[in-house]
């Protein structure tokens, strides 16, 4: 599963299909994740999980 901010999105539904040859299940965190969750690419707040 990939973490993600709003700026990331695409680059991990990319990611995610390359790896795996499968659509995602994409889902938006909640407000009390989002405080403990960072973005797996910058480091920001991460807004999105990806992944199955």
């Amino acid at each position: 599963m990939i973490k993600c901010c709003e700026e990331h999105i695409e680059l991990a539904l990319d990611m995610y299909v390359d790896t795996h040859e499968l659509p995602p299940d994409m889902k938006r965190l909640l407000e009390e994740e989002k405080l403990f969750t960072t973005c797996e690419f910058c480091q920001n707040q991460a807004t999105y999980v990806v992944g199955n």
